[in-house]
C-alpha cells in the first residue's frame, strides 16, 4: 500500500498554500463520496487519499481570490426554493404517475364526501331548529 509521501510537494504557482490544498482536497473528498468518477488512476482506495492526489496533480478546477468571492456571493444568491418551484412547474406539465393519479382521485373523492358531511350535519341542525 503506497503512502502518499510528507511533506506533500505541490505546485506554488497554482495552489499557494497548504491549507488551499487541504480545502481543495475536502471538497473533492465530499464529491468523491457522493459518487463523482475519479479524474486519475491511483491505487489508494481511500476518497481523502484519491481526493489529495487529484489536487497535487493538477486535475481540478478551483478559483481563488477575488473570482473566488464573487462566485461564493453568487453561490448565497442562487435560490434553490425558486428552482425546486420552477422543476414542480416543469413537471406538472408531464404526464402523472399511476400513483400520483390514484391519489388525486382519492383526494377528490375524499374532499366531495367531506362536502357532503357538512351538508348533511348542517341540514339537519336546521331541521332540528324548524322542528323545535
Amino acid at each position: 500500500m503506497d503512502i502518499i509521501s510528507l511533506p506533500v510537494e505541490y505546485d506554488h504557482n497554482k495552489i499557494d498554500g497548504r491549507y488551499r490544498l487541504v480545502v481543495i482536497a475536502s471538497q473533492r473528498a465530499k464529491e468523491l463520496a457522493v459518487g463523482a468518477k475519479q479524474k486519475i488512476q491511483t491505487k489508494a482506495t481511500k476518497i481523502t487519499t484519491i481526493a489529495l492526489e487529484e489536487a497535487i496533480n493538477n486535475t481540478l478546477e478551483f478559483l481563488t481570490g477575488k473570482e473566488a468571492r464573487k462566485a461564493k456571493e453568487e453561490a448565497r444568491k442562487f435560490d434553490y426554493r425558486r428552482l425546486l418551484e420552477e422543476r414542480k412547474k416543469a413537471v406538472i406539465g408531464e404526464d402523472l404517475t399511476e400513483l400520483e393519479k390514484d391519489l388525486k382521485v382519492y383526494l377528490h373523492e375524499k374532499e366531495v364526501m367531506d362536502k357532503r358531511a357538512l351538508e348533511e350535519l348542517f341540514t339537519e341542525k336546521q331541521e332540528k331548529g324548524v322542528e323545535e
